[in-house]
């Protein structure tokens, strides 16, 4: 069994990181998740809002690591759960393989709240348990997948970085879009 964990600073409020968060994939720099599917998503009577998805993720595992495992399966899925509490201002999301089990299995979580110090700033604390099964050189094997994860981790940052980018330019837009209407919508009341 291998730990890995990592805490990250991002300078956006909270609110604006879970947006993000919860319209993360697709990304350009996480090309390796094909597909999201929302199996779930619902209220509790506390307004949290809980959802349940399902990954689908193209590994591109290395030939020498497909060879150990003994597959060629490169395509996984990864079941998602996540609790955002508007209230208590904190996201939490677990994940876990739910493909490759008997061989492997990564569960990972993630929790997103405000800086202590600085609202206008959110934490991302990360971990993630790595357990390679049954199979000799495991403990190479589970550095491997830690350095992996590792890079991914540095990737979905910069994907939330990108989200967030897109959300601004997005709103900006809309806000261009409406200053211009007004001219228009003056004169059309002004004309009845």
């Amino acid at each position: 069994m291998k730990i890995w964990s990592s805490e990250h600073v991002f300078g956006h409020p909270w609110d604006t990181v879970i947006k993000a968060a919860m319209r993360k994939y697709p990304n350009p720099m996480n090309p390796c998740v094909v597909g999201v599917d929302v199996l779930d998503r619902s209220l509790d009577n506390q307004g949290r809002l809980h959802s349940h998805r399902l990954l689908s993720t193209e590994w591109g595992l290395p030939s020498i690591v497909k060879a150990i495992l003994g597959t060629s399966r490169t395509l996984t899925y990864i079941e998602e759960h996540s609790v955002v509490d508007p209230v208590e201002k904190k996201m939490e999301l677990c994940s876990t393989n739910i493909t490759l089990t008997n061989l492997v299995s990564v569960d990972e979580r993630l929790v997103y709240t405000p800086h202590p110090e600085n609202p206008e700033k959110t934490v991302l604390t990360q971990e993630a348990i790595i357990t390679v099964k049954g199979i000799s050189l495991s403990s190479y094997l589970e550095s491997l997948m830690a350095n992996t994860i590792s890079s991914n981790a540095r990737k979905g940052r910069d994907a939330l970085e990108w989200v967030i980018s897109k959300l601004n330019t997005e709103l900006e837009e809309l806000k261009s879009t409406r200053e211009g209407m007004k001219p228009a919508m003056a004169a059309a009341s002004t004309a009845k």
